[in-house]
This record gives C-alpha cells, sequence and structure tokens, in this order.
C-alpha cells in the first residue's frame, strides 16, 4: 500500500480564481505499468497551508493504515493539526472500506462466481534447475565473459529447458511459450523466444566449452570438497537420423545402439567419482574407442600442475590396450581396469584366503590376488555371483538361439529345393556365427559332402569347456595391500554408466536431428551443460539419502505450478493474482535436502479500479454495456 496526496487545480469560471483542493490516492501496478486510483476528498486542506505538512499527512495516514494490522505504532508523533486531520480522514476510509485495513489480512468480498484461473504454468523444476545454475554461477561467468544481459537470460533459459524437457528448438520453443513459466524466471521476454534465436545460443555456449568447462570443475570442487583423486575415462556414441553427406564428423562405425544402418558421432567424457565431469571431447564415428587415449593424456596432463599428483585413471576394458596402459604409465598416471587378455594364464594361490564383500546391490564378490607372468602390474581375480546368473542366463539363451538357426540350415538342406551346395550351406553358417560371436567357438561343426559337392549331413556338438561365468581379471599399477580398495576404485566405472544414461535418455542426446557439424557439436554440449545441472541436484540429493532417477524428480517437482487468479470484488474491481502453488510433501522435502527456496518471488497482487464513465455515459448505460 503507498498512499499519497495529489493536488488538482482549478478556476472558478464566475470569478477567474484559480483554486487548489487535494484527493489521498494510491498507486498500482497493471500490465507492467504504474496507475493510481483515488481513495478519498480531503478537500482544500485549509489547515495545513505547508507543503511538508501535507506531506506529513499522507505520512501519517500510511502509518495508520500499516497500525491497523500489524499493531505496531511509529514512534515519532506529527504536530497535533497533522493528527487530528489523520485520524478524521481515517476514519472516512474506514467507513467507506477504501483500503484493505483489516488486522493485515486481506479481507475482500468477492462474486465467487468471477473466480477464474488462468495461464497455469510448470515452474517446480525450473525453479529447482536455476538455484542449481546459481550455484555453479554460470550467469556470472558468461557476464565476466561479456555476454549481455538478455543474451545471459536466453542461456539460461535453454539450459533449463535442456535439463527439464530435453527436445529439439522448435518444440522446446514451444514448450517454453505454453507450458512453462521459465522466463518469468530468467527474465528473458517470452515473446522473443524463437527456434533460431535457441540455436544460435547453443553455438555460442559451445564457443566458450573449454573455460566454462573449466569454471564449472573447479566450482563444484569447490562447493562439494571434492579432490579429484580418482577419475573415469569412457567413450560412448550416438546416432544421426539423417544422411549427413557434407560432414566430417558423423561416420559409420560400430554403434553401441545397434544402428549399423546410421552414421555415428563419439562423445569422450571423464567423470569423477562422484559423477562430474571434468573434461569432454567429440571425436569422428568411426574412431575407436582404443585411439583417443593420447587426448585425454594430453588435457589430463595440461589441466594438473607439477605441483599436483596424477589423478587414478579407471578404464573400461575397450580402452585398455597395452599401448594404451603403457602411455598412461610413460606420463605418470596410475591405472585400473578390466583386462583385455582374458582369464588366461594366471595363478592363484592356494594358501590365500579369499575375501568376500558385497556390492551395492548387497551381492556377494569373491577377491583374490592373482600372479600373472611376465607383468609388472598388479592383478586381482573377481568373481561375481550375480553377473555368473546372468552371464549364464545369457550364454543358455544364445546357444539355444545359434543352435535353432543350426536346426533351420539343417532342414533347409534336407528340402528338394533346400541351400545343398557346400559353399552356400557354409556361408549361411558363416553369417549365424557373424550373429552370436561370443557362442560359436563353443560349437564344433561339421558337414559331410558327397562327390558333386552337396552337403549330405550336418552335425554339431557342444564342447566341453571351463566354466568362467562370473569371473574377471582386474589390472591395476596400484600398489595396494588391501583387494577390498582396488574393488572400491574399479566399481566407481558404475558413475560413467550412469551418466552417459543420464545423457542420451534423460537429457535426449540420442539421436541428433541436426544437419551440420557445428549444430551437432553445440547440441551435445548443450547437453552436458544440462548435465552439469542434473548432477549438481542429485549429487546432493544422495547425501541426504533421496537417490531417485531424474525423470522421477522431474515428475515430482512439475506438481508445483504458477497460476494467475482472476475475481471481482465488491465494488466490481477486477483482482489479479499471480502465485505458486504451495509445493506437495515430496516436493517440500527435496526443496529442504537441497537447502533451495520453496518459491521464486511472493505473491503478486493487483486491484484494478473500475473505468471511469464518460460524461454522456450514465451507470445504467455502462451496466449494460457490461452485461
Amino acid at each position: 500500500m503507498a498512499m499519497f496526496i495529489k493536488v488538482i487545480h482549478k478556476v472558478v469560471k464566475s470569478t477567474g480564481e484559480r483554486v487548489s483542493s487535494y484527493r489521498l490516492c494510491e498507486s498500482y501496478r497493471f500490465d507492467n505499468a504504474i496507475k493510481h486510483t483515488s481513495i478519498l476528498y480531503l478537500g482544500r486542506l485549509e489547515e495545513l497551508p505547508g507543503v511538508e505538512q501535507k506531506r506529513a499527512l499522507a505520512i501519517r495516514l500510511n502509518e495508520l493504515a500499516r497500525e491497523s494490522y500489524t499493531g505496531i505504532k511509529t514512534l515519532f508523533e506529527p504536530e497535533a493539526a497533522v493528527e487530528k486531520l489523520a485520524i478524521f480522514f481515517f476514519s472516512q476510509i474506514k467507513e467507506k472500506k477504501r483500503l484493505d485495513i483489516t488486522n493485515g489480512k486481506d479481507y475482500q468480498r468477492i462474486d465467487t462466481d468471477s473466480i477464474k484461473h488462468k495461464e497455469v504454468k510448470e515452474i517446480g523444476t525450473e525453479w529447482l534447475c536455476l538455484q542449481a545454475i546459481n550455484q555453479l554461477g554460470i550467469a556470472d561467468f558468461l557476464q565476466q565473459a561479456g555476454w549481455p544481459a538478455q543474451q545471459i537470460q536466453l542461456a539460461l533459459t535453454h539450459i533449463i529447458s535442456r535439463a527439464t524437457y530435453p527436445a529439439s528448438e522448435l518444440r522446446t520453443c514451444d514448450w517454453i511459450q505454453q507450458n512453462s513459466a521459465v522466463c518469468e524466471l530468467t527474465g528473458y521476454p517470452l515473446e522473443k523466444i524463437t527456434k533460431d534465436k535457441l540455436y544460435e545460443v547453443s553455438k555460442q555456449l559451445y564457443s566458450v566449452k573449454e573455460v566454462l568447462e573449466k569454471h564449472l570443475g573447479k566450482c563444484t570442487n569447490e562447493l562439494f570438497d571434492l579432490d579429484d583423486k580418482i577419475i573415469i575415462y569412457d567413450l560412448t556414441n550416438t546416432y544421426f537420423e539423417g544422411s549427413m553427406r557434407s560432414s566430417k564428423l558423423a561416420q559409420f562405425g560400430r554403434s553401441k545402439e545397434k544402428r549399423s544402418d546410421a552414421k555415428l558421432i563419439v562423445l569422450a567424457v571423464v567423470v569423477n567419482t562422484e559423477g562430474f565431469l571434468k573434461y569432454s571431447q567429440i571425436f569422428e564415428g568411426n574412431t575407436a574407442d582404443c585411439n583417443t587415449v593420447q587426448n585425454i593424456i594430453d588435457e589430463l596432463s595440461a589441466r594438473t600442475s607439477s605441483t599436483e599428483k596424477h589423478p587414478i585413471v579407471v578404464l573400461d576394458a575397450g580402452i585398455s590396450t597395452e599401448d594404451n596402459l603403457a602411455l598412461l604409465k610413460k606420463n605418470g598416471f596410475d591405472y585400473m581396469c578390466v583386462s583385455r587378455s582374458g582369464m588366461k594364464n594366471y595363478s592363484i594361490d592356494i594358501a590365500q584366503k579369499p575375501i568376500v564383500i558385497k556390492d551395492k546391490k548387497e551381492q556377494p564378490v569373491t577377491l583374490l590376488k592373482a600372479v600373472m607372468p611376465d607383468s609388472t602390474d598388479n592383478w586381482l581375480q573377481v568373481h561375481s555371483e550375480a553377473k555368473a546368473m546372468k552371464e549364464a542366463g545369457m550364454n543358455s539363451r544364445f546357444s539355444q538361439a545359434f543352435e535353432q538357426g543350426l536346426t533351420q540350415i539343417k532342414e533347409s538342406n534336407g528340402k528338394k529345393r533346400g541351400v545343398k551346395k557346400t559353399a552356400k550351406v557354409w556361408e549361411r553358417i558363416g553369417r549365424l556365427k557373424a550373429r552370436y560371436p561370443s557362442i560359436h567357438k563353443h560349437y564344433e561343426i561339421v558337414t559331410e559332402t558327397d562327390k558333386a559337392g552337396i552337403v549330405t549331413s550336418i552335425n554339431w556338438k557342444q564342447k566341453t569347456i571351463e566354466n568362467k561365468d562370473g569371473f574377471y581379471l582386474l589390472r591395476t599399477t596400484l600398489d595396494e595391500k588391501d583387494e577390498t580398495v582396488q574393488w572400491n576404485i574399479y566399481n566407481t566405472i558404475r558413475e560413467v554408466e550412469a551418466t552417459f544414461r543420464v545423457l542420451k535418455t534423460d537429457l535426449d542426446l540420442r539421436p541428433i536431428y541436426h544437419k551440420t557439424d557445428e549444430a551437432s557439436m553445440a547440441h551435445l554440449h548443450l547437453g552436458l551443460l544440462a548435465y552439469w545441472v542434473v548432477n549438481t541436484i542429485r549429487h546432493q540429493l544422495k547425501q541426504k539419502g533421496i537417490n531417485n532417477q531424474w525423470k522421477d524428480i522431474v515428475r515430482t517437482m512439475d506438481t508445483q505450478k504458477l497460476v494467475t487468479t482472476n475475481l471481482t470484488n465488491e465494488f466490481d474491481q477486477p483482482i489479479i493474482i499471480r502465485q505458486c502453488s504451495e509445493p506437495i510433501e515430496a516436493v517440500a522435502k527435496i526443496y529442504e535436502a537441497l537447502k533451495y527456496k520453496h518459491k521464486p518471488f511472493t505473491r503478486k497482487k493487483a486491484v484494478v479500479p473500475p473505468p471511469k464513465l464518460k460524461k454522456d455515459e450514465n451507470q445504467a448505460q455502462w451496466e449494460f454495456m457490461d452485461g
């Protein structure tokens, strides 16, 4: 409430005298404009000739209104003439019910049939992400980089949108305009949102990728007291929906999604044990996993000072070739990986007592130190009963499918017009072996042919093999006496698996629909920035025992809405209220775990006075027109 006294000057036609009268007015905001309405006619105020006295009267009336709903009285009393008029006018204000001044509560008599809820938009996940972005200092970083304020607002809008509703720029634009209140949080004008501007800001964010990545790495280390003693390096690929004929990055390769028909692009990431990205790089789609380690070594060496100890690098089996391991060792990096050499040529000390521990799913894992001839590394045999059951089930399923394929070939050989020539039969057997590369080596297949080169019989039998289900070897340069330490270090590789799962599934990095390399790289980088925000939230929630997947968090947070309520009071004044819905219990629990604010802003209210009648209109005419 802000009351002030307004002077009205008039000229008396009969005498030509210029007189002044005064009105008490209240200011309010409507449709992004400041307006005011008259509360009370004060007359000429001849009792208060001075300007300062009239100003003191307005101040005193505001104080009396505040006292009426807070009960707190002012320490300073005005002069008697001001106080006398203030009490008189305030009694008239209360009598005519010109202000909401009842015990601090905004009581109104309203027409309940006039209540309407409009512009209901999602705000819960957006508000959660914006507070995480503020923790990461992304806006401050872009401001220091010289970005204009409105471009920073657009960048934050796009990052939040990718984390909340991962989609194409066109669909994101529609979602922002129709479903989300993200622009009300970031301050970017909603009417200026277009897909082309979203494309452009993605490219601008990619242009500062390296320095922004270093800033975020340093920020998360300081926020959560991380030291990055252990890092995990791995690669994944994602495919394109389109021919990408002019692309240098998009190439055919070995797709991890079994999309051999589509061109690929390779994304390499380094993450720490808490799942925060430390470094990322994009390679051509036909780049083999084992050919990327030199890049990561150069980058890690550049980012690690000479006084700091290099982190321990955890690798997957596909990357840990002998040349790559020698390269890591040469540059002073300790490593740990799954052996590529298979379960051969190693021995176990029979006198050694096995160590049994529990994995994250409380399933038993047995650890034994192993000895590999002609190797200076330390080796650890791991046996997981859960992994053994899984591999046995897979092998049984593959064996059944492989034998079914052999049976079909044999039946075809016995039919009148079936495949009978030796070359064609073995061609079919070769294609079957290619479909089951891990299982065909355990079968011995024998064919008999006649003089014309026609296969007369096909037989097979399964070889007797040593059961190695659930066994694998860990290899490391670490000289740890406790095998459980080695196991716990390797077990961190689950973090990179979780990272790729969030990136590909939750943040929609797969597939890529862009047509150019520049747009594709900007698309992947935007997903990585969204992942920084997501992991900042999830890391803090995990510390409080909340381990929900990101999609579940989004679903829960989307229950909080931003709503505009329109209603009319007894004076036919439209009242407009814009406010957030109260968070449900699950949403409040997330806010409290993160120590975030529950709402982005307080309730916004505007009371709009009815429009003034024109001189040639009367009240009856207006009511008819309003009908």
